[in-house]
């Protein structure tokens, strides 16, 4: 296994910027996903890091050493397309040894090597068929067990789960979970579903317009995400983001916003600037971290009950407040719950993330909200 890096890489298609002065480093046996919308860039930086794209600007390292102009054959990378990419005239048995046939491998260690792959991927009784004969989900283990024949410096998955129905998705999904803790390989992974992202990643780097917005540990991002960006694609259901006005006053912080009840904020320096510059700040609070609250003081929304979806060992709440924004809470609990036309869901100031106007996390509400 090897680290990969990446040295203010850019790429433009002609006029057209889709990957901007990305800089990170992926250490030896991490497996990072690149999660992002359709659009944002991921697959590009996938590309390049196989040699299938070439940087317009940056370099990337592959265990320390340059391979920014390298052809993908002297990169030593295993790759899992979307598509699975398997060859149907092949059999199975011939597509998974075909990366040992091109390096020369003699046919009985193909042949042996091929076995033990498919054995531990559950698919060493289906060599002898071609890929129209078998299930997605066996077509995916397949082209897995193709990327993992040969030893790789580096894997690299594109969207290798999106064409699995729900079920299939789990499975392969925990599979890979257990190869990653089991061989501790480097691996770089698209993906645009985000619990595919926390399931599997030991770092995320959450994209945006071309740009690595984030890059952390998969609960850092998910509690402490670094924009308003970042809580909203993050997490099913998303943060709920509510606007505020923010006001100093006898050393503490008052927030102001239709349908929010928020006692004085004990201030903080991160706070206390973010104020200064402009007044405007966004609450970010989680669905589980809400609570059905009656008229006790202390944090709370207030608005108008949208829908109360019951999901057996939860509920949905959902709350509309002023212009039309909704807030959603996560209710544990096996019984229905019973709800007005009236919704109060209060919460504890140090689950919240606060925001500054330009979407920016402001670091320490938890320290400061103590």
């Amino acid at each position: 296994m090897a680290s990969v890096s990446f040295e203010g890489v850019q790429k433009a298609f002609g006029t057209l910027t889709v990957v901007r002065d990305i800089s990170l480093d992926i250490g030896d046996g991490d497996f990072v996903c690149l999660l992002g919308p359709s659009g944002c860039g991921k697959t590009t930086t996938l590309r390049m890091v196989a040699g299938l794209e070439q940087p317009t600007a940056g370099r990337i390292l592959i265990g320390g050493a340059d391979v920014t102009h390298k052809p993908p054959k002297d990169r030593n990378l295993s790759m899992v397309f979307q598509d699975y990419a398997l060859y149907p005239h092949m059999s199975l048995g011939q597509n998974i040894g075909y990366p040992l046939k091109v390096r020369g491998a003699p046919v009985e260690a193909r042949r042996g090597r091929t076995q033990e792959v498919a054995d531990i991927l559950q698919i060493g009784h289906l060599l002898d068929r071609l890929p129209s004969q078998i299930s997605g989900g066996q077509q995916q283990r397949a082209s897995l067990a193709r990327a993992l024949v040969h030893p790789s410096q580096v894997y690299l998955f594109d969207e290798p789960l999106s064409n699995l129905d729900a079920k299939l998705r789990l499975e392969a999904r925990a599979f890979l979970n257990h190869l990653q803790r089991d061989i501790g390989m480097t691996a770089v992974y698209v993906t645009h579903d985000q619990a595919e992202a926390m399931a599997l990643a030991t770092r995320i780097a959450v994209m945006e317009a071309g740009e690595v917005v984030q890059y952390a540990p998969p609960l850092e991002v998910y509690r402490r995400p670094a924009t308003t960006f970042v809580a909203g694609f993050v997490g099913n259901p998303p943060m709920n983001l509510v606007p505020a006005e923010a006001t100093l006053r006898d050393g503490a912080a008052i927030l102001v916003a239709e349908g929010l009840q928020a006692p004085p904020l004990p201030l903080w320096d991160a706070l206390a600037r973010a104020i200064d510059r402009n007044g405007r700040v966004t609450l970010g609070i989680r669905p589980e971290h809400l609570r059905i609250a009656g008229d006790e003081p202390g944090w709370r929304l207030s608005g108008g009950l949208f829908a109360n979806e019951g999901m057996g060992p939860e509920s949905l709440v959902t709350m509309l407040m002023s212009g039309d924004r909704r807030v959603t809470a996560r209710i544990f609990g096996d019984d229905p719950i019973q709800l007005g036309r009236d919704v109060r869901l209060g919460f504890r100031p140090e689950d919240a993330v606060m925001f500054d106007a330009e979407g920016r996390r402001i670091p320490g509400v938890e320290e400061g909200a103590r």
